[in-house]
């Protein structure tokens, strides 16, 4: 099912709806969800009427007669004539109701929010009937739904705030059951619970669209407008701006929220938490690609992906002795503009706390001054507030991307590109998160700016990752050998420069800012200092190299509970350490969160299955929607290649040490054997499902004899596998009498959890499983009886360094 949004200039002629048409004609879907705005001008024609009747100006009847005609001509124009009577009643007689609302608001004089919202609706609603009619006409299997009974908000009107859940469930259902190969809805209208019409906001067409293909997780929202997609710059300004073929979900609500007005800003958000498409697309010129919105733009693009503006900007500046050191003043000044509701568009404060700047748009600019100056009127008397210095006619220029934050000296560039071309900049604000630099200038230089700008800013980047290593032993060496031979691949196809620019082992470390020389790392870590983790820590923050990276190869406890210090200094983290996920629970949860909290990736997919994708697979279930039901694996690929090599004519002591010896195993292969890393795999996969579980709280049914279990040391382990041969003989000799393979499973049935050997007989998807490799059934809501396997290598340092070579990739790839 797809969505499908047409403007006011998509449907403002009979010929315009005509090609709407065509378009819907030539779209295939199951099902097509067409949300339609008011004829091009009509909501203006309504808004006009709405103020000259409550002003009581006669007046309001000649602009309703205007409505009324722009209607009938446009059903006289799209259908025959024979088919017009219907139609031509239902729209009379809606327009006799809004002539009724208009006459109360002429009488009472004043038009209240409430009543407003009541007469703009007319234009999406007739806009919507009268197209749905003509769809009939021409042959569709089209109707009309009021989506008044869809969409559910609150009280608020001109603004209305979406119940989502309900409005959820009421599309679900309605979109379920309806038998039409096409559904038309007006956009920008909705209604509260107990009836009231509400509105979206203007530019809310766009919002019922995403709101709509959200609730019924659409394959696509398609957004119909009068030109070709986003563009790289305002195209009636910057003559060169060009459509931006792909672009993020934030890049696109930064640049809609700064002035492009081809997207409503709240858009956005109903479909990015489902991760939809959104296409934008030119309704008179259907083959032109349009832009592409979606969570993540492809990186090879430009780091700026856009430049735009806002136009009619005041700035009020708030400064005086009395404001340092005193708490308050910034409350008291932001909770008086939102009282007297004003926009703040732009914040900078000076970090003395002297002064506050914000941009507001002109029209609030009286209002914002009178309440200011009222608020503060001891403060000004006394001096310890100086008068509000006031600017206009300024505007909000901004350089808009994802990328931004990844490339250093861009606000210097931008600039200092303004200021060769003596454009001045009044005021200058960074987010957060970097995906914008906004730059106050005065209104007469914004054409300059833009071109000049748009000129400067777009060439190609190339990302650059830093990696921090712990571990250079057998996973660490292969993974360092990977990044070598890679490293022109990921330039020149991902665009990625990836340097290593630490390393460390149990002894020594050595660091080099402009990237250690890969062919020489052994030796230059011989050189390094003697490793100290306190030390390796600050280091790490001493340089302060962009989009860092800290990747442990080990399977330190020590290291492990160092994590939450590198995410909260918003340094990524990729491990293969399996001790930092299966701690207890709150510390998992702590790293979680903090990943989210300092926007640090905390990426761990060799935890299970090496360098198989089970955790990428099992979080892409649960993002979707899905339910984990049951989990049976075989995680171990050091036990399966144990007993896949282990029989009557071998020792398992043997079998056990040449495992050790290929590196199938942990140094310590009582860790393998007694099931514990097995355990922690499980108990991993099990909290990435969603169950809140700890390691205390899984089953473990272990093979080893009790003395092998309590040994001190490798050499006391390996003794006691010599000691207890003829039990593990026996085992085998088990299996064999009922013609099965043992296999080590894990297994996680609803919230509980257990691992230990099985006999699994010929034919089950775990009988012909080789070597050291790995298997897991995913059995779930949309897999319950036939369940998602993958299966692979799971163990051995060249798959584990594939992995965490993986992970680093989808950093910085992000």
């Amino acid at each position: 099912m797809k969505v499908l949004k047409f403007g006011g200039t998509s449907v403002a002629t009979a010929a315009s709806i005509q090609q709407v048409q065509n378009i819907i004609a030539q779209t295939k879907a199951k099902k097509l969800v067409v949300v339609v705005s008011a004829l091009g001008g009509v909501t203006d024609m309504l808004l006009k009427a709405a103020k000259t009747a409550a002003d009581q100006e006669i007046t309001y009847k000649d602009v309703l007669k205007d409505i009324e005609k722009r209607h009938l001509n446009i059903i006289k124009d799209l259908l025959p004539i024979n088919a017009q009577s219907k139609v031509l009643s239902k729209v009379k007689s809606e327009l006799n109701v809004l002539e009724t609302l208009l006459e109360g608001a002429f009488y009472i004089g004043e038009i209240t929010p409430k009543l407003s919202d009541k007469i703009v609706s007319f234009g999406e609603l007739l806009s919507a009937y009268i197209i749905s009619e003509y769809f009939i006409e021409v042959g569709h299997k089209a109707t009309f739904k009021d989506s008044r009974e869809l969409l559910i908000t609150d009280n608020t009107h001109g603004k209305a705030i979406v119940d989502f859940e309900e409005t959820g469930n009421r599309c679900s259902h309605y979109f379920s059951k309806v038998p039409a190969h096409i559904v038309v809805m007006p956009g920008f209208i909705a209604a509260s619970k107990d009836g009231n019409v509400t509105t979206l906001g203007r530019g809310g067409s766009d919002y019922t669209a995403s709101i709509v293909a959200a609730a019924i997780d659409a394959e696509e929202l398609q957004i119909w407008t009068d030109v070709s997609g986003m563009y790289t710059a305002n195209p009636k300004i910057v003559k060169q701006a060009k459509a931006i073929s792909h672009i993020s979900y934030e890049e696109a609500m930064e640049l809609s929220h700064f002035g492009a007005k081809v997207l409503y800003p709240p858009t956005i958000q109903p479909v990015l938490a489902k991760g939809l498409p959104i296409a934008i697309k030119n309704t008179f010129d259907p083959e032109a690609p349009g832009t592409i919105i979606t969570k993540k733009a492809p990186e090879e693009g430009r780091t700026v992906r856009g430049i735009t503006n806002i136009p009619a900007i005041t700035l009020l500046s708030i400064e005086g002795p009395g404001m340092i050191g005193i708490p308050g003043i910034s409350k008291r000044f932001f909770e008086v503009l939102s009282q007297a509701e004003i926009s703040v568009v732009l914040i900078t404060q000076a970090s003395s706390e002297h002064s506050i700047c914000i941009g507001i748009a002109d029209e609030d600019a009286e209002k914002a001054i009178s309440q200011v100056n009222k608020a503060f009127a001891y403060e000004l008397a006394m001096k310890k507030i100086k008068p509000l210095l006031i600017e206009k006619e300024l505007a909000i220029i901004a350089l808009v991307g994802d990328q931004m934050k990844n490339h250093q000296g861009l606000s210097g560039r931008m600039f200092s590109t303004l200021g060769k071309n003596n454009v001045n900049i009044r005021a200058i604000a960074q987010g957060a998160s970097e995906r914008n630099i906004s730059a106050v200038i005065r209104k007469e230089d914004v054409k300059k700016a833009l071109n000049t700008l748009h000129e400067a800013f777009f060439e190609e980047q190339i990302k650059q990752l830093n990696l921090f290593i712990l571990g250079v032993g057998n996973v660490g060496s292969k993974l360092l050998g990977q990044l070598k031979q890679q490293k022109k691949y990921l330039k020149e196809h991902l665009r990625l420069n990836v340097r290593v620019i630490g390393i460390a082992n149990s002894r020594t470390m050595y660091f080099e800012e402009q990237g250690i020389p890969l062919q020489k790392w052994p030796e230059l870590l011989t050189q390094g200092t003697k490793t100290d983790a306190s030390q390796f820590y600050n280091t790490i923050l001493e340089l302060n190299a962009r989009n860092s990276i800290l990747v442990d190869n080990t399977a330190s406890e020590e290291v492990a509970f160092t994590y939450k210090n590198f995410l909260k200094q918003s340094i990524a983290v990729v491990t293969c350490n399996k001790i930092a996920c299966s701690s207890g629970y709150e510390h998992y949860r702590l790293l979680k969160e903090l990943a989210k909290e300092f926007e640090a990736p905390f990426l761990f997919e060799t935890n299970v299955g090496a360098g198989l994708p089970i955790i990428d697979t099992l979080k892409h279930l649960i993002a979707s929607g899905d339910e984990i039901i049951k989990i049976k694996a075989v995680l171990s690929g050091s036990l399966n290649y144990v007993f896949n090599n282990f029989n009557e004519t071998t020792t398992f002591h043997d079998v056990v040490k040449k495992a050790q010896e290929e590196g199938y195993t942990e140094p310590d292969p009582k860790i393998d054997l007694s099931g514990i890393d097995v355990m922690r795999k499980i108990l991993i996969l099990a909290r990435e499902s969603g169950y809140v579980m700890d390691l205390e709280e899984i089953v473990n049914r272990s093979f080893l004899p009790e003395e092998a279990l309590q040994t001190k040391d490798n050499k006391a382990f390996f003794a006691a596998l010599k000691k207890f041969e003829n039990h593990f003989q026996q085992l085998v000799i088990g299996a064999k009498k009922e013609a099965c393979k043992l296999k080590f499973v894990a297994t996680l049935d609803n919230g509980k959890a257990s691992v230990g050997l099985e006999h699994i007989p010929e034919g089950h998807d775990f009988y012909s499983l080789a070597g050291s490799d790995n298997i897991v059934l995913f059995y779930t809501k949309r897999y319950p009886e036939q369940p998602l396997i993958i299966k692979g290598a799971g163990a051995g340092a060249d798959v584990t360094a594939s992995g965490i070579f993986a992970d680093i990739i989808r950093i910085g790839t992000y």
